[in-house]
């Protein structure tokens, strides 16, 4: 199974940068890992921008994918349970699973309609940067429980 991030903008804070390839670097030993960083709309209003978004996330979301949403507002699970998750879709053959980390904006319902899964990582409020390394180290987390390895305790 190919697991792949998608969010909304340039990856900016150099610390953070380097969260992400630390963590990048880590899940590749376990699972094939791209990440795509796609245009962010700043200018627009928030609907349009929403929907701008959305489009273009969309045309990167194969048919047989499985989309998973990051969002506030969605189901929270602890690591276990989303390292059971990402195990079921690994030993059932999905072929791509995809985490997409959305603008300032949000999602629009055509996205959200779309996800397979809505999913916060918490119930506090970060920034659409932080949140990047945060996912991508909860998926490595995930890749450790799946082989009983010793990370996770």
């Amino acid at each position: 199974m190919k697991c792949r991030v998608i969010w909304m903008g340039k990856t900016r804070d150099p610390w953070i940068k380097d969260g992400v390839a630390e963590y990048a670097g880590r899940i590749g030993r376990y699972l094939p890992l791209a990440i795509d960083e796609l245009k962010d709309e700043k200018d627009a209003e928030a609907e349009e921008g929403r929907r701008r978004e959305g489009e273009r996330l969309l045309k990167q979301v194969a048919s047989q994918a499985v989309l998973v949403a990051l969002d506030e507002r969605g189901e929270q699970l602890d690591s276990r349970r989303f390292a059971a998750y990402i195990g079921k879709h690994r030993d059932s053959g999905t072929p791509e699973l995809i985490f997409a980390i959305g603008g300032a904006y949000g999602f629009s319902s055509e996205v959200r309609s779309r996800a397979a899964k809505v999913l916060s990582l918490s119930s506090m409020t970060f920034t659409h940067q932080m949140v990047r390394p945060f996912l991508l180290e909860q998926i490595y987390r995930a890749c450790t429980i799946l082989n009983n390895e010793p990370y996770h305790h």
